[in-house]
């Protein structure tokens, strides 16, 4: 499956950045050479970025670390953070309120919609938060469940509750099913 997912991870990322060369950083965890000057420039936004995807990487995970630049028009960046197991993904820390979570969960789903807006064909990505709130896992699935309401496209919600140790994954028609039974 690991094998799998470097594949697909692979060519994701080289799809969408053809011109990028990938370096093995650490097991199961590669970044586009064009990005690795931010490890010198922003160390403690690089070591917050590493520590978030190892979470996911110890569990078998593979990442791409995406090159970061800005969008055409934009003066700010607006692209998601990796491709992870083959699905970009754009991934946050977050505490505070369930407005907070929220407001978290909709600048990262939008990071992944941007980044795949001019790739025909392309379609799914998916939100990684690592969620330092101790929030019960229902009380998270409804609020995600409430800020997917009315779209449609495909991906996975992806939760690491800090306070509990554990990581939670559900796609997003999963997540959708709980307000139509509302």
């Amino acid at each position: 499956m690991k094998s799998l997912n470097k594949e697909r991870s692979f060519a994701l990322a080289s799809a969408l950045f053809p011109n990028e060369e990938w370096i093995l950083k650490e097991k199961n965890i590669w970044v586009a050479k064009s990005r690795l000057i931010e490890e010198y420039k922003e160390p403690v936004k690089w070591e917050k970025e590493m520590s978030q995807v190892r979470i996911l990487t110890e569990k078998g995970s593979v990442a791409f670390f995406l090159p970061e630049k800005p969008m055409k028009g934009q003066f700010f960046k607006l692209c998601a953070d990796l491709v992870l197991d083959g699905t970009v993904t754009e991934m946050k820390t977050t505490s505070g309120t369930r407005a907070t979570l929220g407001t978290a969960f909709r600048f990262a789903y939008k990071q992944g919609i941007e980044l795949l807006k001019n790739h025909l064909g392309m379609s799914e990505h998916s939100v990684f938060i690592r969620l330092m709130s101790e929030f019960s896992i229902g009380s998270v699935k409804a609020k995600i469940a409430g800020e997917l309401k009315g779209r449609k496209d495909s991906g996975q919600f992806i939760c690491f509750f800090e306070y509990l140790g554990e990581l939670r994954i559900w796609s997003y028609d999963e997540l959708r099913s709980i307000i139509s039974r509302i």
